[in-house]
């Protein structure tokens, strides 16, 4: 994977940004960017796409990203907002946001999945992303770690959904919820369609 990142490298390409979402497919709560950049020599063993590892393995490896990263940073963007302007537009907009919260500007992103956004630097998508590349697996690590974070604690306003367990994520479980108890503030309306039905406005 570091040599996936590694290959990019030339005489005006030194500092590349890896960028990953977690959270499109949730019907509750935003989507979360992150966005990493790390020194060429840097490898830290176990880094892989969030989704392979289990929630103790990302814990343990998250403190080492942060630790050892040049630069790192994270965007969420709200439920409206996906509701507002779709899910993949906003999953772009997290990226991008992630990005432009870095504390030294990068001179190539290397972006998970087959979007790209318009940035100042270059940008890259990369499919399957977090399987190739060690900087988007490592922001997809922290995105994954921050969402689950933001879950957890929005669970304690709405225990009838149990974010602590599923983080909004469509289980069968949480789907029942959502019939009996209908959808919270939280909800991402667009995405409960084929679940409840909103009166037309």
């Amino acid at each position: 994977m570091k040599n996936f990142d590694n290959s990019y490298l030339s005489e005006s390409i030194k500092l590349i940004a890896g960028v990953d979402e977690a959270g499109r497919g949730p019907l509750a709560g935003p989507v979360v960017s992150a966005s990493v950049i790390f020194a060429p020599d840097v490898y830290i063993d176990g880094v892989n796409d969030s989704k392979k590892l289990s929630e103790a393995e990302r814990e343990e490896l998250l403190p080492q990203i942060l630790r050892r990263a040049v630069s790192y940073s994270v965007a969420a963007v709200s439920h409206g907002k996906i509701d507002e302007i779709n899910i993949l537009q906003a999953s772009l907009l997290s990226m991008k946001v992630a990005v432009s919260r870095l504390h030294i500007q990068p001179q190539l992103i290397l972006i998970d999945g087959n979007k790209t956004f318009e940035y100042s630097v270059p940008a890259i998508a990369v499919v399957k992303g977090d399987s190739k590349s060690f900087s988007i697996a490592a922001a997809s690590i922290i995105a994954k770690v921050a969402r689950d974070r933001i879950m957890k604690r929005l669970d304690k306003y709405f225990p009838d959904y149990n974010w602590q367990k599923n983080k909004g994520y469509p289980t069968k479980e949480h789907i029942e919820a959502v019939k009996t108890y209908g959808a919270s503030s939280l909800h991402r309306k667009s995405f409960l369609k084929n679940i409840l039905v909103y009166d037309k406005v």
